[in-house]
């Protein structure tokens, strides 16, 4: 059974003959790996796919994702500045709405003009050509929320929720719309059978659950219910402690979601086995970059035995890993869940 068809089954609740397993995004980490940057390999496709397969030749990872690290583009693209970085993603300078009017004014077609995010669409679809047989390959952006915060400022969209929700609840509908826009043709030419999304910004550090029932929730529901539409997976990452907010994962419609390492993923086991499939939760700092081998597998390990062996999981860290974490680290990782019988 090759890694696609296992994270396939994973995410439709099947018990699958080993444990599945995969970095989430890891776009850092394999930029830097590669010997390369996220300037560099911005405009560049033939590069980017380069980075894409020769990287996931090395990890061995069951998802191989393009456009890690590239999600503020879909924001930048309607008119706000990028700033690179020597050592991470690159950066939003500005953000770009202040009122419901400034909605009003942007266009979707801002995405198809973007240099950057064709780059990257192009890149999915020449990796998908090469490996995508073997491997799930899939393409990132932020969830509803998260990228709705990035056009209006996070601080002001905490404050809007309480102050203006219904200009909260026009922007992540704009930006559901958007990402609808920004996927549609990869999903209508047979590119993508998953698609990943990460909504830090509907974190449990951040929003409480009422806050997430009402602002976060119905926008990745609209969201996955349009994917459903064309029988294509979602794979959502929301960062913080959701141990609250359990049942409501569930709801977003969601393929599969994954889990930071402050989730209790006992609970999260206890809640969501035979209603979804869920994936975490290793620390990506304390234990995946500043761990050792023996301690990633034994953590690794952990988790299985806690959430992991009745199907319908994939072992995953926390969150995206920094762009330092030893391969020694990933290696241990990836090998505990590949040996790991079910």
């Amino acid at each position: 059974m090759t890694p696609k068809q296992i994270i396939l089954d994973a995410y439709e609740g099947k018990k699958t003959e080993r444990v599945p397993v995969t970095l989430f995004g890891a776009g850092m980490w394999s930029i830097r790996n590669f010997g390369t940057s996220f300037e560099e390999l911005a405009t560049d496709v033939g590069k980017m796919t380069d980075m894409l397969v020769t990287t996931s030749g090395k990890l061995l990872c069951d998802i191989v994702y393009a456009g890690s690290g590239y999600n503020n583009f879909h924001a930048s693209a309607f008119g706000g500045g990028i700033k690179y970085r020597e050592m991470g993603a690159p950066d939003l300078k500005e953000h770009l709405v202040d009122t419901a009017e400034d909605i009003d004014k942007l266009d979707y077609s801002a995405l198809d003009r973007n240099e950057v995010i064709n780059t990257v669409k192009e890149a999915l679809r020449e990796t998908k050509k090469k490996i995508g047989d073997e491997y799930v390959v899939t393409m990132t952006a932020w969830g509803p929320y998260t990228l709705a915060a990035r056009f209006v400022g996070e601080e002001t969209m905490m404050k809007a929720t309480f102050k203006r929700p219904d200009f909260v609840h026009k922007m992540a509908d704009f930006t559901t719309g958007l990402l609808i826009h920004l996927f549609e043709p990869l999903v209508r030419d047979g590119t993508l059978e998953v698609i990943s999304l990460a909504d830090p910004t509907a974190s449990g550090d951040l929003i409480s659950k009422k806050q997430f029932r009402e602002f976060a929730l119905p926008y990745l529901k609209k969201f996955t219910d349009w994917a459903k539409q064309h029988d294509r997976h979602t794979l959502v990452h929301i960062c913080g402690n959701t141990t609250d907010r359990l049942d409501l994962m569930v709801d977003t419609g969601a393929s599969c979601i994954s889990l930071d390492h402050k989730t209790d993923i006992a609970k999260a086991k206890e809640t969501l086995h035979g209603k979804m499939c869920f994936g975490g939760n290793i620390d990506p700092v304390a234990v995946m970059d500043q761990g050792s081998p023996a301690q990633v597998e034994e953590v690794s390990r952990r988790i299985i035995e806690t959430a992991g062996t009745d199907g319908g999981f994939v072992l995953m860290p926390g969150c995206d890993i920094p762009p330092t974490v030893p391969y020694e680290n990933i290696e241990a990782f990836i090998r505990t869940a590949r040996e790991w019988k079910l």
